[in-house]
C-alpha cells in the first residue's frame, strides 16, 4: 500500500512525494480511511509512529480553506505543539494552508494575530483555555485532535481539557483522539467528547519502529562516560540523541563531551523557551551532532536524519523507552538505540524488552584497538576517494624542495591520524558472551551487585524505585515551564512532589 491509495488532493500528496512518504505506517493505514469517512476515533499507538500524519493528512484533506479555523491540535508541551505545527504546515502549504502555534511564556497579541490568519491551530491547554475562558477568541473547528491523551492526563490537564470543549460549541465536529495507552480515565473523556468512535489499535508488537535496530551493552557503573565516548567514535553517528533521567547529568555529560572534542547541546525544563528554541534550531541545521537530554525531548522532537538514540540511563519505564528510541528511524530512514546498562539492571531491561515486542541484542563494546583499526580503515579508504586540487598540488610542490615525498605522505598521514586518537582503556564494560551468565544470576537473584544496592539485604534493588519515586522525577522533566500552574484535576491521582519546581 502506498499513500496514493488514499486518493488524496493533489496539492497533498505533492506535499507527501516532496516529503520523501512512499508506504504508510501501521496507524495511517488503518486511521487515514476513518477519518477521511468521517468517523470520531480513538487511536492507541506510540510516539514514533507517524501519528501526525495520521490526523493531519485526512484532516488538511477535508478543509475549505474558508478563512476560518478549521482544525484544532491540542498537545501537551510547547516543544511538541511546535513540531506538530511545523509537520502539518509542510503537508498544507501547497494548498495554501497556515498553522498558528499557541503555547505559555509567549506574547498573547502575537499568538491572537496568528490565530486570525490560521487553518489550523496547535496549542497546549494551558494557554488555549486562557485564550477561551478570557474572550480573546474563539474558535468553532470543524476538526478536534486530542494528541497524546495520556500524556496530558499525567501532567493534570484533564480540567483544562473539560473546560476548552465547554467553548466549542460546533455539534458537528469531528474529534480525534491519540494516545499511547488508554486509562480508565482516558475512555472516560472519549466517552463524553466522541460520537461514536472507531476504535485503531496498534500492537505492542508494532509499537517499536521496525527500521531502529536495538542493542544494549553492559558496563560497570562507574564505566558508563568511557562507554558512551568510545561508542560515539565507533559508530560515527550524524547525528544522535543521548538520553538522562536528570537535569544535572545532562549539564554534566554535556561538559564532558564537549571536553572531548564533540559539537554538543543540552536540553531540559530548567532552560529558558528562547533558549530552547536556538538548542534544537541548533540540532536541526547542523551546528551540533549531539543532544544531550532528558525525556523533555522525546516528546515533540521531529528531526528525521538522527541516526543514533543513545540511552545513557535506563528509561523508568517501557512507554519512556519507546519515546526516546522513536527519535531515530523517522521518515523512513533506519536508526539504532543503544542502551547502557548495568549488571543489576539486567531483569530490568529484558521486561522492556518484553514490554514493547521487541528484539534487544547485547553485545561487546568494541577495545581502543579495534576502533583505532576500523578508524585507520575510514581513513584509508577517505585518502583514497579524495579528488586531488590544484592548491593541494602546490603545496606539494612547494614542500619538496625541503622534504622527500614519502616525508610528506607520512607528515600528511600524521597530521589526520593524530586528530583520530581514540581515547580511554582498552577494554571497556562486559563482552557479549558474559553477559548471558549475569542475566541468569540476576533472574535468579544471585547477583552479588544487586545486592550491594539493596537495603539492609533485604528489598528491592536500587533500580527498582517505587512507582511514586520514578513517575515524580519523570514528571518534574517533562512539564513544560509555561504551564507550571496548572494543578492536576480532581479526580485524578498525581504523584507530583508539591512543590513548584518542574521542569
Amino acid at each position: 500500500m502506498t499513500f496514493k491509495d488514499f486518493n488524496l488532493k493533489q496539492p497533498i500528496q505533492k506535499a507527501i512525494d516532496d516529503a520523501g512518504f512512499t508506504e504508510p505506517s501501521p496507524v495511517q493505514k488503518e486511521a487515514i480511511p476513518l477519518i477521511l469517512a468521517g468517523n470520531d476515533i480513538i487511536a492507541q499507538a506510540q510516539t514514533g509512529t507517524g501519528k501526525t500524519a495520521a490526523f493531519g493528512l485526512p484532516m488538511l484533506n477535508m478543509m475549505t480553506g474558508d478563512g476560518s479555523v478549521e482544525g484544532l491540535v491540542i498537545v501537551p508541551t510547547r516543544e511538541l505543539a511546535m513540531q506538530v505545527s511545523d509537520e502539518i504546515y509542510r503537508f498544507g502549504k501547497n494548498s495554501g494552508l497556515k498553522t498558528a502555534t499557541v503555547y505559555g511564556g509567549t506574547s498573547y497579541d502575537k499568538q491572537i494575530e496568528r490565530i486570525k490568519q490560521a487553518s489550523v491551530v496547535v496549542a497546549t491547554p494551558g494557554r488555549l483555555q486562557d485564550l477561551l475562558a478570557g474572550g480573546r477568541i474563539k474558535l468553532s473547528p470543524k476538526f478536534v485532535v486530542l494528541d497524546e491523551a495520556d500524556e496530558m492526563l499525567d501532567m493534570g490537564f484533564l480540567d483544562e481539557i473539560t473546560a476548552i470543549f465547554e467553548y466549542i460549541k460546533n455539534e458537528d465536529r469531528q474529534t480525534l483522539m491519540f494516545s499511547a495507552t488508554m486509562p480508565p480515565l482516558i475512555r472516560k473523556l472519549a466517552e463524553k467528547i466522541l460520537k461514536e468512535p472507531k476504535t485503531v489499535a496498534i500492537t505492542k508488537g508494532e509499537s517499536t519502529n521496525k527500521d531502529i535496530t536495538q542493542h544494549y551493552y553492559v558496563v560497570e557503573e562507574h564505566e558508563r562516560d568511557d562507554a558512551l565516548v568510545r561508542l560515539i567514535d565507533y559508530k560515527n553517528p550524524t547525528k544522535c540523541i543521548i538520553f538522562c533521567r536528570m537535569k544535572k547529568e545532562v549539564d554534566r555529560l554535556a561538559s564532558h563531551l564537549t571536553s572531548q572534542g564533540f559539537k554538543v547541546s543540552a536540553l531540559h525544563g530548567d532552560m529558558e523557551q528562547r533558549q530552547r528554541e536556538v538548542t534544537i534550531r541548533g540540532f536541526k541545521n547542523g551546528s551540533v551532532d549531539i543532544f544531550v537530554a532528558t525525556d523533555v525531548a522525546a516528546r515533540g522532537l521531529d528531526v528525521n536524519d538522527v541516526s543514533h538514540v543513545f540511552n545513557y540511563h535506563m528509561p523508568f519505564d517501557s512507554e519512556s523507552y519507546v519515546h526516546r528510541i522513536g527519535r531515530t528511524g523517522r521518515g523512513g530512514k533506519s536508526g539504532e538505540a543503544i542502551t547502557l546498562v548495568s549488571p543489576n539492571e539486567l531483569r530490568t531491561i529484558k521486561r522492556i524488552e518484553k514490554d514493547v515486542g521487541a528484539q534487544m541484542v547485547t553485545q561487546s563494546i568494541p577495545s581502543k584497538s579495534e576502533v583505532q583499526s576500523s578508524k585507520q580503515d575510514e581513513l584509508i579508504a577517505q585518502i583514497a576517494s579524495t579528488k586531488i586540487t590544484e592548491h593541494a598540488i602546490e603545496i606539494v610542490k612547494t614542500l619538496q624542495h625541503e622534504i622527500d615525498i614519502v616525508a610528506i605522505a607520512h607528515m600528511l598521514a600524521s597530521m589526520l591520524v593524530e586528530k583520530q586518537e581514540i581515547k580511554g582503556k582498552e577494554k571497556i564494560g562486559f563482552k557479549a558472551e558474559d553477559v548471558e551468565k549475569l542475566l541468569q544470576k540476576a533472574i535468579a537473584g544471585r547477583d552479588d551487585r544487586g545486592r550491594r544496592g539493596r537495603s539492609g539485604g533485604r528489598g528491592k534493588p536500587s533500580f527498582n524505585r517505587s512507582r511514586n519515586d520514578r513517575d515524580g522525577d519523570r514528571k518534574r522533566e517533562d512539564r513544560p515551564r509555561g504551564d507550571r500552574d496548572r494543578r492536576p484535576s480532581s479526580g485524578q491521582r498525581s504523584n507530583k512532589p508539591k512543590s513548584d519546581k518542574r521542569g
